[in-house]
């Protein structure tokens, strides 16, 4: 097994060096398109080469250098994109796939806004998600098949960010693209109720995909790639959890406010919200917990609660009032009906004539003289 498994790594390499050649052969052309996009695959394959360490992440300098093709124009860019996203979706071995995600992560938390804007924008096809590894397995060796789901769950994660992020306006990770706390607040007092359901939903669904994290503790507990998978997972988590915390606070002070819908919308998000807290404390411990996300949403989860047992007894007291109203225009109407079959009538709507009891036969008696 480790023989063939040498033997895999060795073939990747070989690939590799095979295809940075071309490129850097391709920069001697005269043309100056072919020389262009020969830069950019190269800097793009360099990140993202297999090595004969497959845990070791992609080289910092080499990732710098693709971040800088987001600096030129917007041809350059794209092809900076297109190119990871070809390298991504040709890639067998699982460590490659890893580094083309990482590379397409650091574009999202790193890149200038242009280099961005093509990933967010770029068109997808097929399987789960648009990055397309839904189905992607290397199963080349038992480390291999663990590194594939590490793959898949790391791509999804990266797409529900990128939804998250086009629903709240901004990308969530990076503090360039972040505001300032005073603009986050005046952003959520904008929004209405159903905008800040709609971004609460969208923040949470981030969350659930974290927690859904293949198992760090057998063979790749050593393994530096999904280390720095993790890592760069959790700042997003960071960043996903302020702005949860954002749209609870907004939520809370408009509690009263809540139409009965939204309020039961906000207790089912706030409930997934709890179904994630074992999940993420395993994942991180303490370390993104410092900003009392799970006292406050337990709190909201309370107020809101509470909010809707009053409601609940203001309707059962309405609908009970509202019955006996009903009760009594009932009675009212009965006792209304017997007056009129019972009443005396005057002598002159008798005509004069002095008549008896309306609506009764007068039954004549004859009383007999007592001897």
């Amino acid at each position: 097994m480790a023989q063939k498994r040498k033997l895999r790594v060795l073939m990747s390499i070989l690939r590799d060096k095979v295809s940075i050649l071309k490129a850097t052969l391709s920069l001697a052309r005269p043309s100056s398109s072919s020389s262009a996009s020969a830069a950019v695959r190269l800097s793009v394959l360099r990140a993202t080469a297999a090595s004969a360490s497959p845990g070791a992440p992609p080289p910092e300098d080499r990732l710098a250098a693709v971040l800088l093709l987001g600096r030129g124009s917007r041809v350059t860019a794209r092809s900076c994109v297109a190119a990871l996203m070809d390298r991504l979706h040709g890639a067998a071995d699982a460590a490659v796939a890893l580094k083309c995600l990482v590379a397409l992560h650091r574009v999202i938390t790193q890149g200038t806004f242009i280099l961005r804007d093509q990933l967010s924008f770029f068109p997808g096809s097929g399987g789960r998600n648009y990055l397309n590894l839904s189905r992607f397995r290397d199963g080349s060796d038992p480390e291999a098949w663990e590194l594939s789901s590490w793959a898949r769950w790391y791509a999804e994660f990266l797409e529900q960010t990128l939804i998250a992020s086009r629903r709240v306006g901004f990308y969530l990770c990076g503090s360039p693209r972040r505001g300032s706390t005073g603009d986050r607040d005046e952003k959520v007092s904008a929004s209405s109720n159903p905008e800040l359901l709609i971004e609460l939903d969208a923040l949470l669904s981030v969350l659930e995909r974290v927690v859904e994290a293949p198992d760090q503790s057998g063979r790749l507990r050593a393994n530096d790639l999904v280390h720095e998978v993790v890592r760069l997972v959790g700042e997003d988590y960071g960043a996903t959890r302020s702005e949860i915390s954002l749209r609870l606070a907004g939520l809370g002070e408009r509690l009263d406010g809540l139409s009965s819908a939204e309020l039961a919308q906000l207790a089912g998000l706030l409930t997934r919200l709890g179904g994630c807290k074992d999940g993420l404390m395993s994942l991180f411990g303490n370390r993104k917990n410092n900003d009392g996300l799970w006292d406050s949403a337990a709190e909201l989860k309370a107020k809101a609660s509470a909010e809707e047992e009053r409601r609940e007894g203001w309707r059962l007291v309405k609908k009970e009032t509202k019955a006996d109203a009903a009760e009594l225009a009932r009675l009212i109407g009965r006792f209304t009906e017997s007056r009129k079959l019972y009443a005396v009538p005057s002598a002159a709507a008798a005509g004069g004539s002095g008549a008896g009891f309306r609506g009764l036969d007068l039954v004549p008696v004859t009383v007999s003289a007592v001897g």
